[in-house]
């Protein structure tokens, strides 16, 4: 506010003051002009009575200089060739010799004005006989302290409107700088408030404007760092869970197997089985946390080379054919092109068998599942479509998220730890390509996995 105050008032100061010595100088001007031309009138005078050479003339003479300098109020002074004071119409300096800047120019041809401490002002010219030689000179001295009184008065009033400027100026500037500056304090509380972990502070978003848009963004941001924030608990919370089960049973279990007592040895090994199977499902989960973090750390990098993609998922769906023959579901891989792209293969692997095998897991006996491949210029589409329970619109916006699973009454019977699809999404995103689900209830889903095609070699079929 003192910057824009400062930029509105100093041309408006700087204005005034030009203007003020703009009018003194012009005034000045003006008043040096005038004496200059009585001089030069008093000079013409002077040479027509032949004032320096007659004396009959010059009593009349000196009445009409005494009432000029009488009604203009200006001193007359008339010097010979050798400075020589003839005539003073104050009658102080008559009959002395001065020696002045003024007569001595005068004296040599060329006429002379001075301004002396601001208030007294000098002109001189010469006085020429009829053959134009140089007599003598005269001197008009007149005070100029009348003009500066207009001056003082205008300067008055440039104060005066200058004093009403910086008013008006400074209204505008404070009533600008809180419209700027009110919406950013209120920015500022809230994300002060956000730092301190109360992230479900907003910032009021009123008009279209850019610090409309600047809260708008920072309420988006408000949004996802609390979403985030109830993910990590819950995450914490899913975690603790999904290891605290296998913990429980494998305590149940090995309590058990100290307070049994002569038991048939095939006890005891059913037993270890079904701890080992409990540690087994703890590593699974183990593994998949850790893939996660590196992914989610960009610690996991990519080993990108030529993957043809066709060979890649009939890979996979070979793999989860048998468990897929096992429940009578027909599985079938539908290709359209042959492709081949950059890419990493295990990893890519890895993300496509997880959709495939949650298709298949999700489906009802007898049901179908169907892979698709297929391109466009600049992206490969693979598609993975079942005739499974189908996912609500609601869901949907969670299904990659991290122990979500969409039918929880089957955690046990799938065998999942519901880090698949989590590490699905986070493994095409590494690949710079984006995964999405359509899916209504009851009539089974479809995800489609986009990549982007680099150093790609198609071929339809």
């Amino acid at each position: 506010m003192l910057s824009c105050l400062l930029i509105g008032v100093l041309p408006v100061a700087a204005f005034a003051v030009a203007a003020s010595v703009s009018m003194s100088d012009t005034f000045v001007r003006i008043r040096r002009g005038e004496l200059s031309s009585h001089a030069v009138v008093i000079s013409g005078t002077v040479a027509q009575f032949e004032y320096l050479t007659d004396d009959s003339s010059r009593a009349a003479l000196i009445r009409e200089l005494d009432e000029k300098s009488r009604e203009n109020s200006y001193r007359i002074l008339l010097f010979d060739s050798q400075s020589y004071c003839i005539w003073d119409s104050n009658r102080i300096e008559t009959g002395n010799t001065l020696i002045l800047p003024e007569i001595i120019s005068a004296l040599d041809g060329q006429d002379a004005q001075r301004l002396e401490m601001g208030k007294i002002m000098y002109a001189s010219t010469s006085i020429k006989n009829d053959d134009s030689l140089i007599i003598g000179a005269v001197l008009v001295v007149a005070s100029i302290e009348d003009i500066f009184e207009p001056i003082a008065d205008i300067e008055q009033r440039l104060i005066y409107f200058v004093i009403i400027i910086v008013v008006l100026i400074s209204l505008f500037i404070y009533v600008v700088s809180s419209m700027f500056m009110n919406p950013l304090r209120l920015m500022v509380q809230s994300v002060s408030k956000m730092s301190l972990g109360h992230l479900n502070i907003r910032t009021r978003v009123k008009g279209k404007d850019e610090f409309s848009q600047l809260g708008a963004a920072l309420n988006i941001m408000a949004s996802k760092l609390e979403s985030n924030e109830k993910t990590r608990e819950e995450f914490v919370s899913n975690v603790s869970h999904e290891l605290k089960t296998p913990l429980s049973s494998m305590k149940v279990l090995s309590e058990s197997i100290l307070l049994l007592k002569d038991v048939p040895i095939q006890t005891y090994t059913e037993f270890l089985e079904d701890i080992n199977s409990e540690i087994d499902r703890m590593t699974f989960i183990i593994n998949d946390l850790l893939a996660l973090v590196k992914l989610d750390r960009r610690e996991a990098k990519l080993d990108l080379s030529p993957v043809n993609i066709n060979i890649l998922v009939s890979d996979v769906v070979k793999r989860i054919y048998p468990i897929a023959q096992k429940k009578g579901i027909h599985i079938a891989f539908d290709e359209l092109t042959q492709i081949t792209i950059s890419a990493d293969a295990m990893k890519l692997s890895l993300a496509l068998t997880n959709i495939v095998e949650n298709a298949v897991k999700y489906t009802p006996d007898n049901g179908v599942v169907k892979v698709t491949l297929d391109t466009d210029a600049s992206n490969v589409y693979i598609s993975v479509t079942d005739t499974g329970i189908g996912i609500s619109e609601d869901e949907q916006q969670h299904v990659f998220e991290r122990f979500y699973r969409v039918d929880k009454t089957r955690d046990r019977e799938t065998g999942g730890t519901g880090l698949g699809l989590a590490i699905t999404y986070a493994t095409v995103l590494m690949h710079n390509g984006q995964v999405r689900v359509v899916s209504r209830e009851n009539e089974g889903s479809t995800f489609i996995v986009s990549l982007p095609v680099n150093e790609v070699k198609t071929k339809t079929l």
